[in-house]
């Protein structure tokens, strides 16, 4: 692998964001009303449950760590979908680059976008509703990178259906987090989902989180080994995620379906 293909793809999406408002303004945008839109909820909550648990780091708290995990999703997909829209995609590949590296760069992509949307969730939280992670210290850390890990290994997942099935597809990977999202049990704990449901969310790496999270604040033990659970799922997801794409990849060069890439959907 070549560290320098890996920059030239993180250059190139921070050329794109540089040279345009309309990619900046979204990023902080969403952020802001999910932050002050949730914020005034927990303020509500806390006022109508006078003496009941505070609900601006269980809420609050769990929605920031659901949009962090949703822009590093976003930040793979993105840069990903940025080269589908542009016709670049074949430029891409007609040099030497290799998918590795061409994920890496996604991935490193993701992590610019993500880090600053973070940064701004935090000020938000903190200045308007006195939220702070740092209060944990390192113990935030662990949550994060399973947040992490799974949201690279989703948006690489969603890489490799939309260059199988063509730009069209890109619809079914908008509602990807927002169908996981019930599993997880942000906004409340997996014991109050059906049976059922139930064996589903223990597949779902951020389940762990939301939990250990909610134990966390309470005050309650965080259960290590359940969040060392979750991030082993998280590294197979993104192993599975990865052979994948490289699949989907070879089997579109060797078709010729990299060379007939369009707006259409591929069949």
């Amino acid at each position: 692998m070549s560290p320098n293909r890996i920059i030239a793809i993180v250059l190139r999406q921070i050329y794109l964001i540089r040279g345009s408002f309309s990619r900046v303004f979204p990023t902080f945008a969403w952020i802001a009303v999910d932050m002050v839109l949730w914020g005034f909820l927990t303020r509500y909550l806390n006022k109508a449950t006078s003496g009941g648990p505070d609900f601006v780091p269980i809420l609050l708290g769990a929605v920031l760590l659901w949009d962090f995990f949703i822009r590093i999703m976003q930040g793979v997909t993105m840069a990903f979908f940025e080269d589908v829209w542009s016709r670049n995609f074949l430029n891409v590949f007609a040099t030497p680059i290799l998918i590795s590296e061409y994920v890496g760069g996604l991935i490193l992509s993701s992590i610019v976008t993500s880090a600053i949307g973070l940064a701004v969730m935090l000020c938000i939280a903190a200045v308007f509703f006195h939220l702070s992670l740092l209060v944990y210290g390192i113990m935030t850390i662990p949550f994060l990178a399973v947040l992490f890990l799974f949201g690279i290994a989703l948006g690489i997942f969603a890489c490799a259906v939309v260059l199988r099935f063509g730009p069209a597809s890109e619809w079914f990977i908008w509602p990807l987090p927002a169908l996981i999202s019930p599993f997880a049990g942000v906004l409340y704990p997996i014991s109050t989902l059906p049976e059922w449901m139930r064996y589903i969310s223990v597949i779902f790496p951020p389940s762990y989180v939301f939990e250990g999270l909610r134990a966390m604040v309470s005050g309650s033990a965080v259960q290590t080994a359940a969040l060392v659970k979750g991030g082993l799922l998280a590294v197979a997801y993104i192993v599975a995620a990865y052979y994948i794409l490289n699949r989907v990849y070879r089997h579109a060069l060797r078709t010729g379906l990299i060379a007939r890439y369009s707006a259409e959907t591929i069949s």
